[in-house]
């Protein structure tokens, strides 16, 4: 899975740009008090960016707090003019394209519940064609990567290429300590087959609190994200939507103060020895490659045998003894016991199909 679109890159059209790049602000604008103020404070941290604030809260029940609308537009555009920030709030109808231009916000983003219906991204994003605007794509609630994928295709259809993801986590029914299970494997997967996009996290919906929010925040710079999106309020208690998970000002300078940005390429000497690490691991990976290929091998001679015998393929005494003498051996020489269960798992399962294969094509 793959795609052929050309992201400009951040540096290229982000003027104050920095590594990470950085975006806080209010999950709602409430009024214009408090999103002034808190823009004032955060504009005092030099790693922040771009202000957010939401305008329109699509609430999963009616009666919730469902944003000002367009009053809150003129406070955020009066927020830019006090502070210098760029600003970024949700679009989800076409409608709200044009009033977020009219206010002079510099990026808009797609929301979740939004990327979850393709007929909604296309209605906004034939409202873009002919706007060069930056657009950020978060990642729909269900953790599916080909409709996270399709919506950025969508947008870049439309002559955007300004464009950046954002990983908030997604819907999950097992118990977790989070709002939103990050599944870091999935925007892993998505800088895979869009390998010049940047992508963002947004520790505030994937952890639903704040005291997870500094554990995100590290692991996805240490995962290569390319910024973070955190929800900060002048006085998060109080706050109209999501209070739980956003923070102060100074809990916000407190946080990003205490994050570790560290080298994604590092000095040439550095680089050698990884190089030098990575050809080994290479050299290993054929090594093993080869063995489960001589395992396969093998695997089709036993099938052959039992055809001949008229022996079953699934020996469950044989398998129990694999188990157990596999994760003696494994986690003796430092293996985890879950890693080796899944991959003996996997190898067992194709080892059945493989022998079935074999059953199949003798006819009996």
């Amino acid at each position: 899975m793959s795609s052929n679109i050309e992201i400009l890159p951040l540096e290229q059209w982000l003027p104050s740009h920095g590594s990470p790049l950085i975006i806080s602000g209010p999950c709602s604008a409430e009024s214009a008090g408090q999103l002034i103020n808190t823009a004032k404070a955060i504009a005092k941290l030099p790693q922040v960016k771009v202000l957010r604030a939401g305008i329109w809260k699509p609430r999963t029940r009616p009666g919730e707090f469902e944003g000002v609308g367009e009053e809150g537009l003129k406070w955020l555009f009066d927020a830019k003019r006090a502070t210098g920030l760029m600003t970024t709030v949700e679009v989800a109808e076409p409608a709200h394209v044009e009033l977020a231009l009219k206010y002079g916000v510099d990026i808009l983003w797609l929301g979740a519940r939004t990327v979850v219906n393709p007929f909604s991204v296309q209605a906004i994003t034939e409202a873009l064609k002919g706007i060069h605007v930056p657009v950020m794509v978060k990642n729909p609630v269900s953790p599916d990567v080909k409709l996270w994928m399709g919506a950025i295709e969508r947008v870049y259809s439309a002559g955007i290429t300004k464009i950046i993801a954002i990983h908030r986590g997604f819907h999950y029914f097992n118990k977790s300590p989070f709002r939103n299970a990050p599944m870091w494997e999935i925007p892993i997967e998505l800088k895979r087959a869009i390998p010049n996009i940047p992508i963002i996290t947004d520790p505030s919906h994937i952890c639903g609190r704040r005291s997870l929010l500094a554990e995100i925040s590290q692991k996805a710079l240490d995962l290569e994200m390319d910024g973070l999106m955190i929800e900060s309020h002048i006085d998060p208690a109080n706050a109209k939507t999501d209070a739980a998970q956003q923070v102060s000002p100074q809990g916000l300078k407190n946080l990003l103060d205490n994050l570790v940005i560290r080298e994604r390429q590092g000095n040439p000497e550095f680089q050698n020895k990884l190089e030098e690490l990575r050809t080994e691991i290479d050299k290993l990976d054929g090594e093993l490659l080869e063995i489960l290929a001589k395992r396969m091998e093998i695997i089709n001679e036993i099938g052959d045998y039992k055809i001949e015998n008229d022996i079953t393929i699934l020996q469950m005494k044989r398998w129990a003894g694999i188990i157990e003498d596999r994760l003696s051996i494994g986690t003796h020489l430092g293996l985890k016991r879950e890693f080796l269960l899944n991959l003996l798992k996997l190898i067992h399962t194709e080892s059945i199909k493989k022998q079935e294969e074999r059953f199949k094509q003798s006819g009996r």
